[in-house]
């Protein structure tokens, strides 16, 4: 079971999020991506993916993601 959103969201100072329009768009994305991590997930083991080897893959999506504050060309 993919965990619930966390009940705060730290800012890089540590700080948490207040503003209630971040704080609506950050449970909205936590819940999509919820969906849609759990539907590839299902739809993998289905099609015969081994499961271990597909949390490994999801997390290597993770780990790859690039942030849009690292520095430009």
């Amino acid at each position: 079971m993919i965990p619930p959103p966390p009940t705060s969201w730290p800012q890089a100072d540590g700080t948490p999020v207040s503003c209630r329009e971040k704080l609506r768009m950050l449970a909205e994305n936590h819940a999509e991506l919820a969906q849609a991590l759990q539907d590839a997930f299902e739809d993998a083991v289905l099609m015969g993916v081994d499961e271990q080897t597909m949390r490994q893959i999801l997390a290597g999506m993770v780990e790859g993601l690039e942030s849009p504050k690292r520095a430009g060309p």
